[in-house]
């Protein structure tokens, strides 16, 4: 039988902690700019989500640059500095494992925003009318 893809309401509760935790210190590592890059410098970077891996071996953390300019940019400097992500997050989290850090951009925001636009349609909006 195929295991069922995780969604926020299956994953455990320590998952969530820790991948709570580690957008927690990602976004502290970048507001302060502990990071020592141009591109991260000049770019303020929000990490709307980080999601574990059952074993906590491997973080995905997704992100917006705010504004959502120059996002291939943002995330090519995100992944070049990768070893400096992991080395704080595990000396900050004290794991058995260090977990492995992948870089993702948020398409949330623009999925969201385009369900707005298909629900402001008029033909759409004609419809929701006549059901009520």
């Amino acid at each position: 039988m195929a295991k069922q893809p995780a969604s926020p309401e299956t994953r455990s509760v320590r998952l969530l902690k820790v991948g709570e935790q580690v957008r927690h210190i990602l976004s502290e590592l970048l507001m302060r700019q502990e990071v020592h890059d141009e591109v991260l410098s000049a770019h303020s970077v929000s990490v709307t989500e980080v999601r574990m891996s059952p074993d906590l071996r491997l973080a995905t953390a997704f992100i917006k640059p705010l504004l959502g300019t120059n996002e291939e940019a943002v995330l090519k400097a995100l992944r070049t500095n990768t070893a400096f992500f992991q080395r704080e997050v595990a000396q900050r989290l004290r794991l058995k494992y260090a977990p492995k850090m992948r870089f993702q951009a948020d398409d949330s925001f623009d999925v969201a925003s385009h369900i707005d636009k298909l629900l402001a349609d008029p033909k759409v909006k004609r419809d929701l009318a006549a059901e009520e």
